[in-house]
């Protein structure tokens, strides 16, 4: 953890992203540096309550995390119950914004199960809520990010809310593949490597 950390300074990269039990170790690694701290929510599967999500994203900003990654409940999105997803996405990024207006809440839609109008539907779910960010995958599904999925999400949630591609991302071409499709910010556990390749 602390390697990430240091590599992440040393490049400058915006964020480190950990799963929450990390997070007051990434922040004591980073205060100062100018990266972020950012903490998954629900990770990898979503399926938490809503008051368990918000507990999680609540106690990650208090242990110094300023991006969330929510992972939407996939199989409320599959089932039809949108209205679930999106009441438990607002309640999430409702406390959030309460604790800290500046916090970033991104909205991970893990792609690789959805069909193209869940996809579509999934990214007008985060934006009504408030998100800041959609997010392609937790890189634990069946595959990552997708130029065509990123260039979708692009699409569907216009030039005021961030598209971050992310998951099965391992070289400096993916992630010129994945800025050209619209994404904003692109994750990947290889990054130091791929500045390797710019160098």
């Amino acid at each position: 953890m602390i390697r990430a950390c240091l590599e992440a300074k040393r490049y400058g990269f915006c964020n480190v992203t950990v799963n929450p039990a990390y997070v007051s170790v990434a922040a004591k690694e980073l205060t100062g540096s100018g990266v972020k701290v950012g903490c998954v929510v629900a990770f990898p599967l979503g399926a938490s309550t809503t008051e368990i999500k918000v507990a999680e994203a609540l106690r990650g900003l208090q242990d110094g995390a300023e991006e969330l990654d929510m992972v939407m409940n996939v199989g409320r999105m599959l089932s039809g119950r949108t209205d679930e997803v999106l009441s438990e996405e607002k309640a999430v990024v409702g406390a959030v914004k309460k604790l800290n207006p500046q916090a970033i809440v991104k909205v991970i839609i893990e792609a690789c199960y959805l069909s193209e109008g869940q996809k579509r539907e999934a990214c007008r779910l985060a934006v009504e809520a408030g998100a800041d960010f959609v997010k392609s995958s937790t890189g634990f599904g069946p595959a990552g990010a997708k130029v065509e999925d990123i260039r979708l999400m692009r699409e569907t949630v216009g030039p005021r809310v961030g598209v971050k591609a992310s998951g099965g991302i391992r070289s400096l071409k993916d992630v010129l593949e994945m800025l050209n499709a619209g994404a904003d910010r692109v994750g990947t556990s290889d990054a130091p490597a791929i500045m390797e390749e710019i160098a």
